[in-house]
């Protein structure tokens, strides 16, 4: 159906399409010898482009065909990779290659011949097919070293061009040694300008030479805003690949889990637009509205979620619906899935309160009136009967007030529960196996907005067992050792990805075919393991979060930042102080909260209008309005996390702390208060001393 309505919409408006496509053209080889020469000058307008260039035959280009076929590879007719020539008659036309995953992954940039759209899908199935046959990355893992050199040469020829690349003085050069003794090691601030000049409508290939398809929103930086990350062609392929890897090895390690349905709970979030109209979508929106999502879940029926649903922005009808659909079909299903542990449990709870909505829809056969979104309202009512039977069972068995093991009772074919449930997931893991009767809790994949790393090979192992495996043909990866001092960051510290070393922590850093080098992702892993010669990495914790709980990511200088500006216009004017603070990410409640302890002191011998309970209850909500949107997204819109609570201890009280380091060996001199605490015992001791809490009254304002 998207495919007609493009080609209708396509069709009714030829001359805007064709400028559009002109417009690439001249954007993406802007700095090409040929259009320079003819004084285009990235200009990419029409008018311009019929002045100034002429036309030609082959015979007129036959001399830059001579010199790029004597192995000129500067950027002479096209930016775009030569993959190989075609010969026609007694033509020779340029065949350029638009990305690869590593292993002939070719993508034909805006070419749009049949014949090689079928070649390109053709191999691209062959590729991916080779997951589902052959020992998962045998090959790969046995020449690690090898497959990231290929990796790198391909990204950096790739991106030859790019203006990051010759910014950097690496002048078209593709071997290691080179880019690691050219290209700095960056964070996310540091490429934000080429960011935004990408984002306000710069078409010229600055960070990569891949058309931009648009950009991924990420958790905010340290100022607040939303990260956007570039996605570019063939990144959808290597999703793919990964995806039909992980089916591979469900398949191969869970019992009849070939022969059942899904239930994949996911929920895309609305997508936004820059300045110059370049769509911002989450990394699951993004995946589950592209054509290779589509093309396999249109007429697949081993998923119970409807496409509707899943694209559907609200979120009480996407959930509900989707609940629907796997209740009404709930014999057949083999696995739940979402893409965090919390997103299952959030669908337990969802099915805690609205149990006797749902079982009334599926004994009527009806769709109830708050789903208002039409196409997820088709598509229920072609799907649901009246079911008495089943809506009995459900009536009964979420009736009964016991939820041990409801999964299991609900859905009694269930094998296993699929979600990511290390790091901050991890606390939610006991009250899946509460609900779920002990049913295996698979976490199997390792991916973040920036790249898609790696898979866990044993996905039925237990949690504590889990460690990814990085899979050496997604993107070029390097390694820094938590060790380094971030003042002393160099270089030459990182180690490369078949170098790292058992039991050591490192922090990951990526280079992409999107146009990410050298990028800090800021995720630390601990190698715990080797398969083959490919490192098995566990995740330890986010290295720049204090707090997190869901897709929030709250760093030190956040939250430093927030209790300071508090503290002046909240509590210095009734003459108080926070002497101390520390913070402490509680799952233990649902949802899970942020709790700040605080020692306050005065500023004078005496408080003016000083009124704790109202005036803390304020500043918790002051706190709340300065983090970052993705904190206000999960608090407001999705609910996933609750009230931030401070906790006011009695004076001394981090003092106490300090003491307690010491005596288990740290140094005083170096000692520095915890501002995220993850111990039990610092816990007690901060609990102990409580006097007083406070909770925000209200959520923060926030408007997606």
């Amino acid at each position: 159906m998207e495919m007609l309505e493009m080609m209708e919409e396509m069709t009714n408006n030829i001359d805007g399409e064709q400028e559009k496509v002109l417009a690439d053209i001249l954007s993406l080889n802007a700095h090409t010898e040929y259009l320079q020469r003819h004084g285009l000058t990235g200009n990419t307008d029409r008018e311009l482009f019929k002045t100034r260039l002429p036309v030609v035959s082959y015979e007129d280009i036959r001399p830059d065909i001579q010199s790029i076929a004597d192995g000129d590879r500067s950027p002479i007719l096209s930016a775009l990779p030569l993959s190989h020539f075609i010969y026609r008659a007694e033509e020779i036309n340029i065949h350029v290659r638009c990305g690869s995953i590593g292993r002939g992954f070719l993508h034909f940039l805006q070419l749009r011949h049949r014949d090689i759209k079928q070649r390109a899908a053709a191999e691209r199935r062959k590729q991916t097919d080779k997951f589902k046959t052959e020992k998962p990355t045998e090959e790969m893992s046995n020449n690690v070293d090898g497959e990231q050199e290929k990796v790198l040469a391909d990204i950096l020829f790739l991106n030859a061009h790019t203006e990051y690349l010759q910014r950097h003085g690496l002048a078209g050069k593709t071997d290691r040694e080179s880019f690691q003794k050219k290209l700095p090691v960056v964070s996310y601030e540091d490429i934000q300008p080429d960011i935004h000049r990408i984002a306000n409508g710069d078409r010229s290939p600055i960070l990569s030479a891949l058309p931009l398809l648009h950009f991924l929103g990420s958790s905010g930086t340290s100022g607040g805003e939303k990260k956007m990350l570039p996605l570019v062609e063939g990144d959808h392929d290597r999703v793919e690949m990964v995806d039909r890897l992980m089916c591979s090895l469900m398949n191969r390690h869970g019992s009849g889990l070939k022969h059942g349905k899904v239930i994949n709970f996911v929920h895309v979030r609305k997508e936004w637009k820059t300045g110059a109209g370049i769509v911002v979508r989450s990394v699951s929106a993004s995946w589950y509205k592209s054509n290779h999502f589509l093309s396999r879940h249109l007429y697949n029926t081993t998923h119970t979620s409807p496409v509707a649903s899943i694209h559907c922005t609200d979120m009480f009808q996407s959930i509900y619906s989707q609940l629907l659909a796997g209740l009404a079909d709930r014999l057949s299903v083999v696995q739940l899935s979402a893409t965090y542990a919390l997103g299952l449990l959030q669908v337990i709870r969802f099915l805690q309160r609205h149990y006797q909505d749902l079982a009334t829809d599926i004994e009527k056969g009806t769709v109830d009136p708050r789903i208002t979104d039409e196409d997820v309202r088709v598509v229920l009512e072609t799907r649901l009967a009246p079911d008495a039977e089943n809506a009995a069972h459900i009536r009964k068995e979420c009736g009964r007030g016991q939820w041990k093991g409801i999964v299991r009772r609900i859905w009694p074919n269930a094998q296993c529960l699929e979600a990511a449930a290390t790091g901050s997931m991890s606390p939610y893991v006991p009250v899946l196996e509460f609900y779920s009767d002990g049913l295996p809790l698979v976490s199997l994949l390792y991916a973040s907005s920036e790249c898609f790393f790696g898979v866990n090979l044993n996905p039925f192992c237990k949690q504590e067992d889990v460690a990814y495996t990085i899979l050496p043909n997604l993107g070029y990866f390097e390694f820094l050792p938590v060790e380094s001092p971030e003042s002393c960051l160099q270089s030459a510290g990182l180690v490369n990805l078949a170098d790292v070393q058992m039991g050591k922590e490192y922090e990951i850093v990526v280079t992409t075919y999107s146009g990410l080098y050298r990028h800090r992702v800021g995720d630390i892993l601990r190698v715990v393991s080797f398969y083959n010669k490919a490192p098995q990495f566990k995740f330890v914790r986010r290295g720049d979060a204090v707090l997190s709980l869901d897709l929030d990511k709250t760093s030190e200088a956040d939250l430093q930042k927030a209790v300071g500006a508090v503290e002046a216009t909240h509590l210095i004017p009734h003459n108080m102080r926070v002497a101390e603070f520390t913070g402490y990410a509680d799952t233990t409640t649902t949802p899970g909260h942020y709790v700040i302890y605080w020692e306050l002191s005065p500023t004078k011998d005496h408080t003016e209008g000083f009124s704790a309970d109202y005036l803390i209850g304020q500043c918790c909500l002051a706190i709340e309005e300065s983090l970052d949107e993705t904190y206000k997204e999960m608090r407001v819109y999705d609910r996933s996390i609750g009230p931030l609570e401070i906790k006011v201890v009695k004076n001394g009280t981090f003092d106490r702390l300090m003491d307690f380091a010491v005596s288990n060996g740290a140094s005083v001199a170096q000692y520095k208060p915890p501002r995220c605490v993850k111990s039990a015992s610092i816990l007690q001791i901060l609990d102990a001393a409580v006097v007083s809490t406070h909770f925000s009254s209200r959520p923060p304002s926030w408007s997606n």
